[in-house]
């Protein structure tokens, strides 16, 4: 593949198990994450396999941070060429009329604004270069907003980043550069462990039943099942498409 990648939430779960996909394709690797120590645990990982990784420490609830990773990227790495925006939280849970709106603003800011942020600081050099591949990690919930009560922030979030995601396709059509919605399935990752571990008088006993009783019957995928189902349809030219981890490839 020889391009980079900018892979945002890479330190654990679905964005690791990527940017370990993306290596192993060839691509050169830029790896984004809050937590410094685990992008580090990732990129030494990558590196030890024989890739070639950065680890780009950024909190992008920050907007002062968020600004100024474009050019911290392309100064360490270069020009991006494949942009996977996987970071993403699931707080607050719980009662929406209980939610701080200021929680619930910062969880759009995550999931949404800096997903469209940092595609629009990288889309003018994808353009000129008449190349470019944007993947938007969503939720199933996305289709069914109503399905996890207790989680607002987290719904709206996903159903607006695939909105974001097919109108910029559009705007986009024939240049070069796709913009596809990827629904990554029911992944084992941390975040449905943290709601695992929540007490069910705090975010809903129906939200959290759902997450415990899906670990028990063992139906969650593993993050790499779910990174090479993406990965895989990265190389075409479709564009503006919604892929789910369950369509065939």
């Amino acid at each position: 593949m020889g391009r980079l990648a900018l892979v945002t939430g890479a330190g654990r779960g679905i964005g690791r198990a990527i940017a370990h996909r993306l290596a192993a394709e060839g691509a050169r690797l830029a790896l984004v994450a809050r937590s410094a120590h685990e992008i580090a645990e990732t990129a030494r990982q990558v590196r030890a396999d024989g890739g070639q990784a950065v680890a780009v420490p950024a909190d992008l609830a920050d907007h002062r941070q968020l600004g100024q990773l474009p050019t911290r990227v392309r100064d360490e790495c270069g020009e991006v060429d494949i942009l996977v925006n996987n970071a993403g939280v699931v707080w607050p849970l719980g009662p929406s009329a209980a939610v701080d709106p200021a929680e619930w603003a910062a969880a759009i800011r995550v999931n949404l604004t800096a997903a469209a942020t940092l595609t629009f600081a990288l889309l003018p050099a994808m353009l000129e270069r008449k190349w470019g591949r944007v993947v938007n990690v969503s939720s199933g919930v996305a289709a069914r907003p109503g399905f996890m009560v207790g989680g607002n922030a987290y719904t709206t979030a996903k159903a607006g980043l695939e909105a974001h995601t097919l109108n910029l396709a559009a705007e986009l059509a024939d240049t070069g550069v796709t913009v596809n919605v990827f629904r990554p399935g029911a992944v084992d990752t941390s975040m449905p462990a943290w709601i695992r571990g929540h007490d069910p008088a705090e975010i809903g006993a129906a939200l959290h039943d759902y997450f415990v009783q899906t670990h028990a019957r063992g139906a969650l995928l593993t993050p790499e099942a779910s990174a090479r189902s993406m990965v895989a349809r990265l190389a075409g030219q479709a564009t503006g498409q919604l892929w789910d981890v369950a369509d065939p490839l």
